[in-house]
């Protein structure tokens, strides 16, 4: 069974940093590409930043391409996305999903190309 487990979440004030973190286990972690998505009150979901296996090609939503990196470490089973010169409109609950996919697919940033996820981890940036 696969468990995708999200950490490192808070509350931070505008042009700081945070840090996520997500292990997963209960799947081959070096064969799936790994995206990171959040959803604000009100809002759809929305993907923030797709990972490949390799970590070698890395994909972002415009608004937080820049600010935010994603990595990931397969020796780990881990998955970080490092936020910086945060907004308040990147307050969020943010999720960390595994692609049922090697690559990231076109249609990432819709999410529906992943199929597992974790419960999220909430980000609150004040302004």
């Amino acid at each position: 069974q696969v468990q995708v487990v999200e950490s490192g979440g808070g509350a931070v004030q505008t042009g700081g940093s945070l840090r996520l973190s997500c292990t997963a286990s209960g799947l081959t972690f070096d064969e799936h590409a790994m995206g990171w998505f959040r959803q604000s009150p009100g809002k759809e979901r929305e993907g923030v930043s797709c990972i490949t296996p390799s970590g070698r090609g890395t994909y972002y939503a415009d608004s937080v391409k820049g600010r935010f990196t994603i990595s990931r470490d397969n020796a780990k089973n881990t998955l970080h996305l490092q936020m910086n010169r945060m907004k308040p409109e990147d307050t969020a609950i943010y999720y960390c999903a595994a692609s049922a996919y090697v690559v990231c697919v076109s249609s990432w940033l819709r999410g529906t190309s992943f199929g597992d996820w974790g419960q999220g981890t909430q980000v609150t940036v004040s302004s």
